[in-house]
């Protein structure tokens, strides 16, 4: 058992959970907190605000769920609330509260969008102790009368770090702000900055503060390795190290749609069972995909990064961050998918030659050194023909440059050197530009 991500010393039962609830645990395999769960829940359960930091697939869930289901009791309608960034953390969310609080007679409905308002509102008029949802649905629900505000005496926001990447700063606020009794609150997120932290202790009181990463934001059961190549040559290498290491179970994750489908389509055309996810597919087709790969159904999942949220399955053995992003902390989310519940996994990074700054960025926040990989085996491909061009076309346009630099500078030393001195660098401009705006003068002309 790793020490870095599990608590060792201690057990379930020394955090202060009732009996139901460690039956609970007991049934679904649990021995040993995680270090964010051995903190946060003694916590939580003596009534303090949180603002929890940790890695990502260390726990979080279970973190703030088993002293929510221990604090509500049944009967206590809509009592507390879960904010999540995207449908399916939604989801996942949710069947954690369902499998640790079966014993507990505690019920929880799921809110969110693209899936159908008379499905969710006959959730809600069960009148569930526990809502989770995405701000967007969750206000659309408390504006038709469905989802009160009045009886909420425990908020909690998972991955908040998300929710304001993807723009639900105000979401959030005017939520929070709607809650006159000033709840009892909850925030957790693999990474707390400053922003996060103001947002977070506006809504609280006496918060209590609890960080469990140390000195690496990613855990140390993840491989990390980065491969360099060129743009056109990322799917081919792709479809070469899939074929080479044939991982269980690999997550490929893209910057942009248009991309996932055109990675898993070529998967696909050369013989791996690869699906796409992402925000444009209809909810009942990103719900399959789900569901084969819970059920280890699927080989290669190709995703971009809103709609991967909540991919809380074990059994993801690798990672492949086929387009770096610009934000370093995506970097440490995208881990967070594998090497979960202390298992080992697998990262792969492709970097481009002009992509040496946003690398070292996520090596920065990541406080990691991630080595090289050169795969064997592999063979780069020609450069295709337009980049040849536009390379030959670049190359050019400095040529005449540097000719022009030097037909200026030839053409100073011939000047005298008291006119020279009176230009900056001593280059005395002899002709008019090659090239002139051409714009006219607007003025304004009394009559």
């Amino acid at each position: 058992m790793d020490q870095e991500i599990f608590d060792t010393s201690k057990t379930f039962a020394d955090l202060g959970l009732t009996a139901s609830l460690l039956k609970g645990l007991d049934e679904a395999g649990f021995k040993h907190p995680t270090h964010i769960q051995s903190q946060l829940i003694p916590a939580a359960l003596s009534g303090k605000c949180c603002l929890g930091q940790a890695k990502t697939g260390t726990g979080t869930t279970a973190a703030f769920a088993l002293p929510a289901m221990q604090m509500i009791q049944p009967g206590e309608a809509f009592s507390c609330l879960v904010l999540v960034p995207v449908r399916e953390l939604a989801v996942q969310v949710h069947g954690q509260f369902e499998a640790l609080g079966r014993v507990t007679g505690l019920h929880c409905a799921a809110v969110f969008g693209g899936e159908p308002i008379p499905r969710q509102a006959e959730r809600l008029q069960r009148k569930p102790e526990v809502v989770v949802g995405t701000p967007g649905r969750i206000m659309d629900m408390n504006q038709r009368g469905l989802l009160p505000y009045g009886n909420i005496r425990l908020a909690i926001l998972d991955e908040v770090d998300r929710m304001l990447d993807i723009g639900f700063r105000d979401d959030i606020r005017r939520i929070l702000g709607s809650l006159r009794q000033r709840p009892q609150t909850i925030f957790v997120s693999a990474t707390i900055s400053d922003e996060i932290e103001k947002l977070a202790r506006s809504y609280m009181k006496d918060a209590v503060k609890i960080a469990t990463v140390a000195a690496s934001l990613t855990v140390s059961q993840v491989d990390q390795s980065h491969c360099v190549v060129e743009p056109w040559d990322k799917r081919r290498l792709l479809l070469h190290l899939l074929k080479t290491h044939n991982p269980e179970m690999t997550v490929v994750f893209c910057r942009t749609k248009r991309t996932v489908d055109i990675v898993a389509e070529f998967l696909e055309k050369n013989g791996i069972d690869a699906h796409a996810i992402h925000g444009d597919m209809y909810q009942r087709k990103r719900d399959a995909v789900m569901g084969k790969l819970r059920t280890g159904k699927l080989a290669v999942l190709v995703a971009s990064d809103l709609a991967s949220r909540g991919l809380d399955v074990d059994d993801i053995s690798h990672v492949v961050n086929y387009d770096i992003s610009e934000d370093p902390e995506v970097y440490v989310h995208r881990l967070g998918r594998t090497a979960r519940a202390g298992r080992r996994g697998t990262a792969w990074t492709f970097v481009c030659p002009d992509q040496g700054e946003l690398f070292t960025n996520v090596e920065a926040l990541a406080n990691v050194e991630i080595p090289l990989l050169v795969p064997e085996g592999f063979t780069p491909g020609h450069v295709p023909s337009e980049v040849q061009a536009k390379r030959e076309l670049d190359r050019a346009r400095r040529e005449r440059a540097d000719q022009g630099r030097s037909r200026d500078a030839t053409v100073a030393t011939s000047i005298n050197p008291a006119d020279a001195s009176r230009f900056p660098g001593g280059i005395v401009p002899v002709a008019a530009p090659e090239r002139r705006l051409g714009g006219r003068l607007t003025t304004r002309r009394r009559r």
